[in-house]
């Protein structure tokens, strides 16, 4: 049987370091089992609201303006639209059933959503609400990425071990790249070169080159003392200077640190119990990393990769994103 350690035993085991006020700005927590968005300032790390929203909401992002968060409640199949100054839900838009992850364009005008049920990708006009397309990719889609140019969108799908390219402007399919079992997020290089896919069960990485379609490179895990099926790579975030990544490695309770020119493993950061998702703060000095399994958040300094504080939330933390 496995032991939880409490949220508030584990932020004991870390040194409180107070957060440089440089980088305040607002964290927000999806809280899978609470069905609530929780609202930290970063500053103080004091939660300054805890908002309610659809059931089991899990995908969550940043409109390009930041003044909309919107978050997937997979189990309501909605998006709740939260107002980022008054942090109130100001409206829902149709998802399409079960939304996971979502992504919204760099102009910020459509948003794509991955439904699991159903095994297609949902895109509605952000403003209206409107949808354009339902494009049909393999079983589970879940991880979602707009390219930086807007020209297409990856959607991984886990039960077909799959990342698909869709063309933007024509909402086809245009290729399927094979990875590895059960893959999970979709997360493009800084330079928007090259594209990451996180494969869960598989226990590795696949570098795609969107031109070609093909993996360049694929990498896994080693962790002494832990065992090869716990290591499954879930989120992915890139450094400002795009030359290191983060990978978070859910039941082995570690962040991975990957040199992104070579591939190499550079270290594996000890966090909170089953990592999901992170997110960057806007300076780029901390990663805040949202634990499932401790109701928590650790920040990471970046510089020395140094875990510094354990922050609690709500039940089951699936992602965090930071509004500068």
């Amino acid at each position: 049987m496995k032991r939880f350690i409490p949220a508030a035993a584990f932020a004991a085991a870390f040194s409180l370091v107070d957060v440089d006020p440089a980088s305040a700005a607002t964290i927000f927590v999806s809280n899978e089992k609470d069905n609530t968005v929780t609202v930290i300032d970063s500053e103080t790390l004091e939660v300054v609201k805890t908002i309610e929203t659809g059931a089991r909401p899990r995908g969550r992002v940043l409109t390009p303006d930041f003044k909309e968060l919107l978050v997937c409640a997979g189990d309501d199949n909605r998006l709740d639209v939260v107002d980022t100054e008054t942090l109130e839900i100001v409206r829902t838009l149709e998802s399409g059933p079960d939304p996971e992850l979502l992504d919204v364009d760099p102009k910020g005008e459509r948003i794509y959503i991955a439904n699991e049920d159903e095994g297609y990708v949902t895109v509605i006009e952000r403003v209206s609400g409107k949808v354009l397309a339902e494009i049909p990719v393999g079983v589970e889609p879940e991880g979602m990425a707009v390219s930086p140019d807007n020209a297409f969108t990856v959607a991984t799908s886990e039960q077909t071990s799959m990342a698909h390219f869709i063309d933007n402007e024509t909402f086809k399919v245009t290729a399927n790249v094979l990875v590895d079992t059960r893959p999970r997020v979709a997360e493009f290089t800084r330079d928007g070169k090259l594209v990451w896919v996180s494969a869960e069960i598989g226990g590795t990485v696949a570098v795609i080159d969107p031109g070609t379609h093909k993996i360049i490179k694929k990498f896994g895990f080693e962790i002494p003392g832990v065992r090869r099926e716990l290591i499954q790579p879930m989120g992915i975030r890139f450094t400002l200077d795009g030359k290191t990544a983060f990978v978070a490695l859910s039941t082995a309770n570690r962040v991975a640190v990957v040199d992104v020119a070579t591939y190499a493993i550079k270290d594996y950061i000890l966090v909170g119990q089953r990592p999901w998702h992170m997110a960057l703060g806007p300076d780029g000095k901390k990663l805040y990393v949202a634990n499932g399994l401790t109701n928590d958040m650790t920040i990471v300094d970046v510089a020395t990769l140094k875990p510094e504080k354990s922050v609690p939330v709500g039940r089951l933390p699936w992602g965090v994103v930071i509004k500068p």
